[in-house]
């Protein structure tokens, strides 16, 4: 089975943050374009990314690499949503759960996804 192309949507959803929607994988191949797209917004002065990835296939160790690279560039610590139990697993055992904000369905508040 090939590997899916990632795209990404941007919305701005005021002038400081903006929702990136991921579709496909986000792997070796693909990550590079998460770490353009977020910079790209980090130079137009966005200081909040939300990052939507509940139409993400797979995300593997470059994909964790990509969030940890768009989550320094900023001063604000990027949001992750719509994150599957699988990658919440990794996040998890690899820290960056405790690092960057996951923001679960359970959680409640949305409000600052859109």
């Amino acid at each position: 089975m090939p590997a899916q192309l990632l795209t990404i949507e941007v919305s701005r959803l005021d002038a400081a943050t903006a929702r990136l929607t991921l579709t496909g994988d986000l792997d070796f191949d693909t990550a590079p374009q998460l770490i353009s797209a977020a910079a790209e917004l980090r130079r137009e002065g966005c200081q909040q990314l939300v990052i939507d990835l509940s139409a993400v296939g797979l995300c593997d160790s470059s994909g964790l690499s990509a969030f940890l690279v768009a989550h320094r560039a900023g001063t604000s610590p990027i949001r992750l949503t719509g994150v599957s139990p699988q990658l919440q697993q990794l996040l998890d055992r690899t820290g960056l759960a405790e690092l960057l904000a996951v923001v679960r369905a359970s959680d409640g508040d949305l409000r600052a996804t859109g």
